[in-house]
């Protein structure tokens, strides 16, 4: 048995390794965020149908689920957009640094949705997410709207995990991120509609940029989706959860490696981001400590 948790553990961490360069396709990507994303989610849709069909996977649901998964697939294509658009018009690192605040928004909707109690710690931890987005927000000034636009993504993640946590009950999870990425793709499908259709000028790929939307879709989106369904299996939600929370140090020491000047920040900017990180760090931590009491 702990040759196998270990071997799921090195598993878990290299998925969480794909996620991280998730944000480094999104910087190579030429595209902009609308046509980038749409092509992820079809590639993505594509190989799950293909792995549920060759697992002979029950796909028939409900109507009235079918509705529900297409608006909460609605949630995430949203957030990938504003993901990959704070990107384009900041940078990786500062994307990053805000994205990793889920947890925070987090904690302060797991109460509405599930109608509990505010927990101090997780009250305290949030002022500290709070003083390191000040941090980051008074000294990269330049970058403020996409500062903004990557803390609206990292809110709509915090949803989408939160409407997640209930439907996982129901459905197995791979069908139901089947449906959600699907109702996602019309979603994104109807926006290019009105922006002018699937036209050259919407697709217009250049350089290596088949190759890294084809990795985008494939590898660093349906895997991982079908593949930590299996490791959760194995590991405790403590491990996932705490090794999920790296996803953004991968990110940004990535693109300090691969971008260098265009990732170089403001000491209070990695500062900042310290503090941000730690109270993601220290959330997990408290939460496994509380379960391990009761």
């Amino acid at each position: 048995m702990p040759d196998v948790n270990l071997k799921n553990q090195l598993h878990l961490h290299i998925i969480v390794f794909i996620w991280g360069f998730t944000a480094i396709l999104g910087e190579l990507i030429t595209l902009n965020a609308l046509p980038l994303v749409f092509t992820r989610i079809a590639i993505a849709v594509s190989v799950i149908y293909v792995y549920l069909r060759f697992k002979n996977k029950n796909l028939a649901i409900s109507k009235k689920d079918m509705i529900r998964f297409f608006l909460f697939g609605f949630i995430i294509a949203l957030h990938w957009l504003t993901f990959f658009h704070a990107i384009k018009i900041a940078n990786i690192s500062i994307t990053l640094a805000c994205i990793s605040t889920g947890a925070f928004f987090t904690s302060i909707l797991e109460p509405i949705f599930y109608k509990r109690k505010f927990i101090l710690y997780e009250v305290l931890l949030g002022c500290l997410v709070v003083v390191g987005l000040l941090l980051i927000f008074q000294f990269e000034t330049q970058y403020k709207m996409g500062i903004l636009i990557a803390l609206l993504s990292a809110f709509l993640s915090a949803v989408f995990s939160l409407i997640n946590g209930k439907l996982a009950k129901s459905y197995d999870s791979v069908v139901i991120s089947f449906y959600e990425l699907l109702g996602g793709l019309f979603i994104l499908g109807c926006f290019l509609v009105v922006q002018g259709g699937f036209t050259l000028n919407n697709f217009n790929f250049q350089g290596f940029d088949y190759l890294w939307i084809g990795i985008l879709g494939s590898i660093c989106t349906a895997y991982p989706f079908i593949a930590t369904i299996n490791i959760m299996k194995y590991l405790s939600p403590y491990t996932v959860m705490l090794t999920i929370n790296l996803e953004p140090i991968y990110g940004i020491l990535l693109a300090v490696l691969l971008f260098k000047d265009q990732e170089k920040m403001t000491p209070a900017f990695y500062f900042g981001a310290i503090i941000i990180l730690s109270t993601v760090l220290l959330n997990a931590y408290f939460k496994n400590r509380k379960k391990v009491e009761a």
